[in-house]
This record gives C-alpha cells, sequence and structure tokens, in this order.
C-alpha cells in the first residue's frame, strides 16, 4: 500500500517516518509523496585523469571523484552527458516495515535531468540524505540550485516488520550518509 497526503503526515506526526528539517505541507507534500530539496554539495569526476574506473579498486574511487559547493549565487551546472552525486537537504528515516522509492520531479525530467540511474529503493530502516545519480540528457547546460525542489519520496508499507533492518546489515555501505558519498563497490566481497 502506497501512503496518500493523509498518511504521510500522521507518519510524520507519530515519528514513524522522520524527515529533517520537517518538510512544508504547502510546498513540499504531493498526494502521494513529499519533495526533498537540493543540497550544496556535489561530487563529480574527474574523468580526464584516468583511463577508466575499476570497481575492483578499493582506493581509486575517491581519486576518481572530487565535492564541489553550489550556493544560491552559484549553482551547479550539469552539463549534457554529465553525471554528478549531490545530496538533498533534508535526512530521512524509516522503521522497520516501511520503504521509500525516489522519483524524480516532472518539471525536470522536462528538461534532461533524471536523479537516479538505479538506486531508487530506501530500504526499510534506512538513516541518511538522499545521494542522487543526476544525469543530464538533455543537449543544454541546466543550472541546478540548492533549495530547489529535486525529487520525491513515496513510503510503502510492507506486510510485516523485516527481520534485518538496513541499519543492522553487515553489507550497508551509505548507513548514516550526510554528502555524496562516492561508490563503495570496492567493497563487495
Amino acid at each position: 500500500m502506497i501512503f496518500s497526503d493523509k498518511d504521510i503526515k500522521k507518519a510524520l506526526k507519530d515519528g514513524l517516518i522522520k524527515i529533517k528539517p520537517k518538510p512544508s505541507y504547502k510546498s513540499q507534500l504531493g498526494s502521494c509523496s513529499v519533495d526533498l530539496r537540493l543540497g550544496k554539495k556535489f561530487r563529480i569526476f574527474n574523468h580526464s585523469k584516468f583511463p577508466y574506473i575499476d570497481p575492483r579498486k578499493k582506493d581509486l574511487a575517491s581519486d576518481i571523484t572530487e565535492e564541489v559547493m553550489a550556493s544560491a549565487k552559484q549553482p551547479f551546472i550539469l552539463q549534457p552527458g554529465d553525471f554528478a552525486l549531490a545530496t538533498t537537504m533534508e535526512w530521512f528515516s524509516l522503521p522497520d516495515n516501511l520503504l521509500a522509492r525516489l522519483e524524480g520531479r516532472s518539471s525536470l525530467g522536462r528538461l534532461g535531468i533524471v536523479v537516479h540511474s538505479t538506486a531508487s529503493i530506501f530500504e526499510p530502516g534506512w538513516r541518511g540524505v538522499v545521494v542522487m545519480e543526476l544525469g543530464n540528457l538533455g543537449r543544454m547546460p541546466v543550472a541546478l540550485y540548492p533549495g530547489m525542489r529535486v525529487c520525491a519520496l513515496t513510503f510503502e508499507e510492507l506486510s510485516s516488520d523485516v527481520e534485518t533492518p538496513y541499519y543492522k546489515k553487515k553489507s550497508a555501505k551509505y548507513v548514516d550518509q550526510t554528502e555524496p558519498v562516492e561508490s563503495k563497490i570496492g567493497e563487495d566481497k
């Protein structure tokens, strides 16, 4: 079952879903989703320094990317065909019986901006900010401003609590993330 706006309000009020800072119902609450706003930290790839990415090299991930900051006066410009990691301003957590799905906003999609490549599900027990996989599929650069509504979360109830919530998984690599952390695929066995 997908939560309606009434269900989302109740879950936030009861502390079942936690979002900090608290979202504005007037500007961020949809009929069945909550819009999240773009943060100011981005992680970009230094694609001219390395011939390729080797996912098995644990130390390479931090070498091939660098963090950049945007501001209201200096937006992040996402070039055509480019890819960057970015965070939301909001931190959120889920109980052991809810999952969240990340969705892009149609208004940005119509400019060619996608907000996730594959990572659209936040498992029960998730805690942290959303790290988006931003891409520009269009032919023109697009300015992205911190604070703009960039994505939405929908919430779905599971039939029961999970046995192992995300924050208790030994394989969980992104628990309590607060910035656009690069891929940790090198930690896979």
